[in-house]
């Protein structure tokens, strides 16, 4: 079956209303994307940022009376914003085709370090005696591709390999998918706990560690403020440089002596800040590493 796409070009002003109208001629997704490329990292809290020139698009599975439907929403748009013209609707038949599929296509296992390999669950690992972590991507919390989290993997990978992860616990702060803790967790590490702010974090690292045959009682999650006190030997953050920086004292004061820690989710102009920040609580910082754009911060703390 076809669809019909109707897209525009607004400015972030007029984006809501022109998506309360699409939704209101029966649109079945609504999507928005930067017309120009240019990433909102790290937008201020309670705010949700758009782009100048931002795409508005519609999907709408319905062919018929598109001429009708664009003069109605030429109407609704003139008797909200009499002032304002409509920004320019155009549209266009999609083939239908399986879009599942070719998604499922683009992606392959990815190799994280020596040991380490993320693998789609559709796809077969590409070393049955490597450490295989199996995740889909696109999920909204973290699934490898990223670099920050790339970063983050490949130190855990380092540390199996130097024997400093085997059967010591570890604390990942902000776990989102919990892709870090399970990893440590496949790699050799005895015990991990994760937090997050967010349920929804929560129930997709349950579900992940579920996956990958993790026992109940090798991952426990909690809200930040249910975290018990307590130090570990590994600490994980893969969140982003302004928490980081408001945290660190929590975040620094879970590091056990000798104990080890990487921070990321850090853009390179703001790792400086991150480091001082760190480097304050008693913690003794490596070199940055970068990769496209993106720091891993990681240290220890002495004993």
């Amino acid at each position: 079956m076809p669809w019909l796409q109707l897209k525009a070009h607004v400015a972030p002003e007029q984006a809501e209303l022109l998506e309360e109208l699409l939704l209101a001629e029966g649109a079945t997704a609504i999507s928005l994307q930067d017309a120009h490329d240019n990433p909102v990292f790290e937008p201020e809290r309670g705010t949700t940022p758009l782009w100048q020139d931002t795409i508005l698009t519609g999907l709408y599975d319905n062919l018929e009376g598109v001429d009708a439907m664009l003069e109605r929403l030429q109407s609704a748009w003139s008797s909200q914003l009499p002032d304002d013209p409509c920004p320019t609707i155009e549209y266009e038949l999609l083939a239908d085709r399986d879009w599942e599929r070719e998604w499922m296509d683009d992606f392959t296992p990815l190799r994280m370090g020596q040991r380490l390999w993320i693998v789609p669950s559709w796809l077969a690992p590409p070393d049955e005696n490597a450490v295989n972590l199996i995740l889909d991507p696109g999920l909204a919390f973290g699934t490898g591709t990223h670099p920050t989290t790339a970063l983050c993997l490949e130190w855990l990978d380092s540390l199996a390999v130097s024997g400093d992860l085997q059967d010591n616990s570890i604390l990942d702060v902000g776990c989102g998918s919990g892709i870090l803790a399970i990893a440590a967790l496949k790699l050799g590490a005895g015990h991990a706990d994760g937090t997050d702010i967010d349920p929804q974090a929560l129930q997709a690292s349950r579900d992940n560690a579920e996956r990958n045959h993790i026992q109940e009682q090798q991952l426990s999650l909690y809200y930040p403020e249910q975290l018990p006190d307590g130090l570990y030997p590994v600490v994980t953050a893969n969140i982003l440089a302004g928490p980081l920086v408001e945290l660190a004292a929590m975040i620094a004061g879970h590091v056990a002596p000798n104990g080890r820690i990487a921070l990321s989710g850090i853009l390179a102009n703001q790792a400086d800040d991150v480091l001082n920040a760190y480097e304050a609580q008693g913690l003794i910082m490596d070199e940055p590493a970068l990769r496209e754009g993106w720091v891993r911060l990681s240290g220890h703390r002495p004993a």
